[in-house]
């Protein structure tokens, strides 16, 4: 569980006080950093308590804010992220990001305040069943019922939050636990037998999962977010280059491996690359490695994977199975499982045909796009720049929409943990927040939050943090003026009926930051693009960048719904 030791025998000594107390001193002893939040009435014991017993606290402008701040620290630190919010609105304000955690497998603890238990369901003032709300997007939640409860609560959390197939755990503090008194406290370790994740592979399964690589011709790799949770890229690479297994990640998996490994097929799914897509369908051996099947990833079922032997790793059961038939199930960590693959001996499959007609697709259907200085910046166009001037190596930071797919095919990123998106909720806002949480955890790294003008504008308030914290965060909004993907897809199957996809109105966003101290530059070339982009990423000061892109142009490749990845439409400039 990563516990202090140290700070353990001093909460040992202390850990007899309030409610309050205890929490805080029990998130020291969980090694907790940094808290998201923002305070309340029923929470006015826990701030005290913390005014007095200080663990650093960002205050962000809005509790949706300060969740997404969390979902990008715990990203890209790999450590679980910590909010606290007050009863009633505050709690409910951090629903969008409990769900985004839940389906992206994000490491949260998340406390709320509530009304005091001797209020609770007489409609009391702010209060809101939070644990009715939010058990279907959890993995637990808790009720603090009794003060002695409350440390073994605490430790349980971050157990929960942080073991098998990570997400977030609600603990929910009536105001009258918070003020009482714990007396007598006994340190337990945490035992839940109801609760015990499998994470060492079955060494049957490795075996057949071993046999069925070395017999194919045609195998491929599907890596996603598990593998990342497991920390287990450089395993990945390992195991592909030495048995010469191409791979494809999903939109989660990013950054498993180098974005221009020859191995790397690119992204697979919705938006994925022709030569992703096309070798899911031929391959002969599918080995699925922490990803969880997910329809924009699969497409129209029937067409998926047709002639492939489906191997799938995960550490939740519940997946294996769930959408695609499975021929070699194995539950395990996915770290664990490459490592017991690496010391099966297996013979190499022989896949030169393979990679070379890979290889030739890559050639002939690479990812295009139609540059036009009359028509101005094309999206496409700057996501390359931002990579040439990083080199590959910032933390990328997006919303969702067309901006995503595009950072997600033109991006091409060196190392694991580098890449931080909304992929199961799809949470417009979450991209800014997301970036000032993962700067947090890695102050040293240059982070780069990619967003549309629509969803910028949902968590801009967040902008009070750049200024106040002074972290060189670098905001590029890709300015179409539109919702663009849904305005994308109006085009494509509303024949063109733009319904409130058209933003006509908008701030002016280089105003907007130098109200909040904060750089801000409007570009309208790609000249001023170069300039602008070049002079703001070598700065260590925060800013924003409203880049004017082209607002008809579309995402492509697409895969419609209710399509099989065969059926990609866009692969070629006509």
């Amino acid at each position: 569980m990563g516990v202090n030791v140290e700070v353990r025998e001093v909460v040992e000594q202390k850990l007899k006080g309030s409610g309050a107390e205890i929490l805080i001193q029990s998130l020291k002893e969980q090694g907790v950093e940094v808290i998201f939040g923002y305070p309340g009435g029923a929470v006015l014991p826990i701030y005290d308590a913390l005014h007095r017993n200080p663990i650093r606290h960002v205050l962000a402008r809005h509790e949706q804010g300060a969740i997404h701040a969390a979902e990008g620290y715990a990203r890209v630190s790999g450590k679980t992220g910590v909010v606290l919010a007050t009863s009633g609105p505050g709690a409910t304000n951090l629903v969008t990001g409990i769900a985004d955690a839940m389906l992206d497998s994000l490491p949260l603890v998340v406390f709320t305040g509530q009304v005091a238990s001797t209020v609770i369901g007489t409609d009391a003032f702010q209060e809101a069943d939070i644990i009715g709300i939010t058990q279907p997007i959890t993995k637990h939640n808790y009720q603090v019922k009794n003060v002695e409860d409350f440390p073994r609560i605490i430790k349980e959390a971050f157990y929960i939050a942080s073991t098998g197939r990570p997400g977030p755990v609600v603990v929910d503090i009536p105001k009258d636990i918070s003020n009482g008194l714990l007396m007598n406290y006994v340190d337990e370790e945490v035992n839940l037998p109801g609760y015990q994740p499998t994470t060492q592979p079955n060494y049957l399964q490795i075996q057949k999962a071993a046999l069925a690589i070395s017999n194919s011709r045609k195998p491929l790799i599907l890596a996603g977010a598990g593998v990342l949770a497991a920390k287990a890229a450089s395993e990945l690479r390992e195991f592909a280059e030495r048995h010469n297994v191409p791979i494809t990640n999903t939109l989660l998996g990013l950054g498993t491996i180098d974005g221009n490994h020859n191995l790397f097929l690119g992204m697979a799914g919705m938006h994925g690359t022709y030569t992703a897509n096309t070798a899911i369908c031929e391959c002969d051996v599918l080995l699925n490695i922490g990803a969880r099947f997910d329809d924009r990833l699969t497409g129209n079922l029937a067409h998926f994977a047709p002639n492939a032997k489906v191997i799938h790793i995960d550490i939740d059961p519940a997946e294996i199975g769930k959408n695609v038939p499975t021929a070699i199930p194995i539950v395990a960590d996915a770290g664990e499982a490459l490592r017991a693959l690496l010391n099966q001996d297996i013979e190499s499959p022989d896949t030169a045909e393979w990679l070379a007609s890979l290889a030739a697709n890559k050639t002939e259907y690479p990812l295009q796009y139609k540059a036009d200085k009359e028509r101005g910046i094309l999206p496409q166009q700057a996501i390359e720049l931002i990579h040439r001037l990083t080199g590959g190596d910032a933390i990328v930071t997006t919303d969702v929409g067309q901006h995503q797919m595009w950072a997600a095919q033109y991006y091409k990123f060196n190392h694991p943990h580098n890449w931080v998106t909304s992929g199961g909720l799809g949470t417009m806002g979450f991209g800014f927040p997301a970036a000032i949480g993962a700067q947090l955890a890695r102050p040293d790294e240059k982070v780069i939050s990619i967003v549309g003008d629509a969803g910028f504008q949902m968590t801009l308030q967040e902008l009070s943090l750049l200024q106040e914290l002074r972290l060189p965060v670098k905001v590029v909004i890709m300015n179409n003026q539109s919702l663009g993907m849904v305005r994308q897809w109006q085009e494509t199957f509303y024949e063109e009926r733009y319904s409130q996809s058209l933003i006509h109105v908008q701030p002016d966003f280089v105003k907007m930051a130098e109200a909040y101290d904060i750089a801000g530059y409007k570009v309208e070339t790609m000249e001023q693009a170069e300039a602008v982009f070049k002079e703001a990423f070598e700065s260590n000061e925060p800013c924003l960048i409203d880049c004017r892109t082209v607002q008809m142009e579309n995402v492509y490749p697409m895969v419609a719904p209710g399509k099989g990845l065969n059926e990609m439409i866009g692969v070629k400039n006509e």
